[in-house]
């Protein structure tokens, strides 16, 4: 562990002389590489010189005590040691939890996309309850959200929505809600009282970049509609809206949100471009070919990552058995403590396999 933190903290130092350097910098492209790569390393170097520093001021302290030395200062050096000593190993697990292997995508922007699944129109309010709740959260931590495509129902659910959310570290939190969520409640339609079983499906991806994934256009089909729904003068008057097909994989991405077709085209390829990069992830990692259901599942009852259960005010999260009873504030956004668990959870899979290395 030393030595992998020792190299880490030799390429920071190279690195910053780079990052430094005129010539480097006359390529803005390989210097914000570089940058990238700096800032990356310096959360860890910084925590290890804190660590390093501890233990040199320990160190000290203990051949201190073995010099003759007064009463008086010999009770101030082992009042120090007492404070000391409990730092050093939640420094060393501060650094293993730095060290874990990193997700490339968990700083990027990400596309979330809301599906009404089992319950007709009570799926689609559910789909708009949880619209609400990711744009929520976004505002609590100063996130910007811009809606790609939504196909909404008469009573203002979503049999669809796919939206877009900009801001740092947006996929490593967000990454969790991939799955089918069920929401157990008593419709407003619902005279007897009795509760309904109901569900929607979120797939959360990363934004991708033009050379992350390589579209050929004739691989392409696009097609223009008049837009339908709500939309200001122009919108539903115009063939503004755009469907584009892949041919080759059948994904099919339409957006009709913008009065302009181009700007519509410009955001149903950003869709596709994470689609695509989604499934060659997913292939990649499974070595095998699969469809989206292996993210999202198929939107049946017995399917969740997930429970909202109305009647009780309780949220469940099935893949840690973890149960929290503030269901109103957690579709209100408040979704932080849910989302740490799942991180805390997958750090300590992480350790678990990884071993966990001696200092």
């Amino acid at each position: 562990m030393l030595e992998r933190l020792n190299f880490i903290e030799s390429k920071y130092d190279e690195l910053s002389i780079k990052i430094s350097d005129p010539s480097v910098m006359a390529d803005q492209k390989e210097w914000q590489k570089l940058c990238k790569e700096h800032a990356d390393l310096e959360v860890i170097v910084l925590k290890y010189r804190e660590y390093k520093k501890v233990c040199e001021s320990l160190e000290a302290d203990k051949e201190m005590l073995n010099d003759k030395i007064d009463s008086e200062l010999k009770e101030m050096v082992e009042e120090e040691i007492k404070e000391l000593e409990p730092q050093v190993p939640k420094y060393e697990k501060e650094l293993q939890l730095l060290l874990l292997p990193k997700d490339p995508n968990d700083s990027k922007n990400v596309f979330v996309e809301i599906r009404g699944g089992a319950g007709g129109e009570e799926a689609a309010l559910f789909a708009s309850d949880l619209f609400r709740m990711y744009t929520r959260y976004a505002e609590r931590v100063g996130w910007k959200t811009e809606i790609m495509s939504a196909n909404e129902t008469d009573i203002g659910g979503f049999k669809e929505v796919v939206f877009m959310i900009k801001g740092e570290g947006a996929y490593s939190k967000l990454k969790y809600e991939s799955g089918t969520h069920r929401v157990q409640r008593v419709p407003d339609t619902e005279s007897s009282g009795r509760i309904h079983t109901s569900t929607a499906t979120v797939a959360v991806l990363p934004e991708v970049e033009d050379v992350d994934v390589e579209i050929n256009p004739n691989d392409l089909r696009i097609d223009v509609f008049r837009a339908s729904g709500h939309g200001g003068q122009c919108v539903n008057t115009t063939d503004s809206a755009v469907r584009i097909t892949h041919i080759p994989t059948g994904i099919v991405v339409s957006c009709q949100d913008e009065k302009r077709q181009l700007k519509n085209k410009e955001k149903a390829m950003k869709v596709l471009r994470s689609r695509l990069y989604e499934m060659a992830e997913a292939e990649r990692n499974a070595g095998i070919a699969e469809d989206r259901k292996n993210q999202v599942g198929t939107g049946d009852r017995s399917e969740r990552i997930r429970t909202y259960n109305f009647p009780q005010g309780r949220v469940t999260d099935h893949r840690i058995g973890l149960t929290i009873y503030k269901l109103d504030q957690f579709l209100d956004g408040d979704i932080d403590e849910v989302i740490d668990a799942l991180i805390t959870a997958e750090q300590a899979e992480k350790m678990k396999s990884l071993g966990n290395e001696e200092f």
